[in-house]
């Protein structure tokens, strides 16, 4: 995350929030968010907000996602917030949404969700 400028912000049970300091490393070639970036930002919010309520001698890992976009990230932030829908045993079911934080303090803008499982796993 520390790569991509991706900080997290805040992290209760079952809901995380990491934020993007938009930089011209993560611009594809039209010069908006590469939605690679989106998706890792998405990925680990929904990551963390699993964590949250994880055991303490487990980790959790992505098995499943799902990525939608409505809106080029052109934003000079960007918040991702994920939270869990349904924690399990096994699968934990969370989504997570990505916002275009404007600079001018106008409206945010909703640039992508995502809907995925996380497992539980050993630390190694």
């Amino acid at each position: 995350m520390a790569t991509l400028g991706m900080t997290l912000q805040d992290a209760r049970p079952g809901i995380a929030e990491i934020l993007l300091a938009n930089n011209d490393k993560i611009i594809q070639q039209m010069g908006f968010v590469h939605g690679g970036v989106l998706t890792t930002g998405l990925d680990s919010a929904c990551g963390y907000a699993a964590l949250t309520l994880a055991p303490p001698e487990l980790e959790v890992m992505t098995i499943e996602l799902k990525t939608s976009f409505f809106a080029p990230a052109s934003q000079h932030n960007i918040l991702f917030t994920g939270k869990v829908l349904k924690p399990g045993r096994r699968a934990i079911f969370t989504e997570a949404e990505a916002v275009g934080l404007v600079a001018d303090g106008g409206a945010p803008v909703l640039l992508a969700k995502m809907s995925a499982t996380m497992t539980y796993v050993e630390r190694p």
